[in-house]
């Protein structure tokens, strides 16, 4: 079984390897850095940041489903009946809001070691435990951005007429299938904007994990900075970085958003 994992992993590599845009064989660095600190392989940092610049993505990434899942249903709780369901997501969005994130991260990734140990050791299994600083970042940005992200979807439950519902409700369709077939394309129609605003501060947020060890892009032109003494090229590639995945973002909501309005267009 291990070697069926290790199989698996050595396939993900060598396809992110082939993909890398950085130092893969189409890579910027590849083809123009050859010879300076930004080169791939043993010559320069060009590997490093490659490997930064593919946590940080995949790490924004991971986070992006987990965060607008619980955020989703945490916005049902604040529109429920029950009162009790309303105050656990006020206090959750509270909390998660009025944090640092950066704080929210030191909590979950040494706070989430502690229980899990403690839970471990109820049951008689004494080995230390460390949680993975890519889970712990993946949690602990998940949570935060859900806290913001259930605000943005509560407001766009709000923008949709009640009418909509009892049009679902009049044609026989039970309260699932109306809100898959009515009003869950209209949310994503109105709160799109909103969610494209907290993807943006999201990529910003993956720099947190470095304080954890996770070598993103941050962590990794930091170290080629101390170790060059060039702090003002790394951090400036680092920068770079930040603002293209930033700029592929934006092409990429675009386009959600003009195939959203070409669908109602349809309709």
């Amino acid at each position: 079984m291990s070697g069926f994992f290790s199989a698996i992993a050595e396939a993900v590599s060598a396809i992110l390897g082939f993909i890398d845009p950085l130092c893969g064989p189409a890579g910027v660095f590849r083809w123009f850095a050859e010879g300076t600190l930004l080169a791939c392989g043993d010559a320069g940092w060009g590997d490093e940041i490659a490997i930064g610049f593919l946590v940080t993505a995949s790490l924004a990434v991971a986070t992006l489903p987990l965060g607008l899942l619980i955020g989703f249903f945490i916005a049902l709780a604040k529109q429920s009946p029950e009162r009790s369901l309303r105050l656990a997501a006020d206090i959750y969005t509270t909390i998660f809001r009025g944090l640092p994130e950066l704080l929210t991260l030191f909590i979950v990734y040494y706070g989430l070691q502690i229980l899990v140990q403690n839970l471990l050791s109820a049951l008689g299994y004494e080995q230390a435990i460390e949680i993975n600083a890519f889970v712990a970042g993946m949690i602990a940005l998940g949570v935060v951005f859900s806290a913001y992200c259930s605000e943005v979807l509560l407001s766009a439950f709000r923008a949709i007429p009640h009418g909509q519902y009892e049009a679902g409700y009049a044609l026989g369709l039970h309260h699932g299938r109306t809100m898959g077939l009515i009003i869950v394309p209209q949310l994503v129609r109105i709160a799109l904007p909103g969610l494209g605003n907290l993807w943006m501060a999201l990529l910003k947020d993956t720099a947190l994990v470095s304080v954890i060890g996770l070598s993103d892009i941050l962590r990794q032109t930091g170290i080629a900075a101390r170790v060059t003494k060039e702090a003002f090229l790394f951090y400036g590639i680092a920068c770079g970085l930040f603002l293209v995945l930033s700029f592929l973002s934006s092409i990429v909501f675009s386009m959600i958003e003009a195939r959203v309005q070409r669908s109602e267009a349809r309709r």
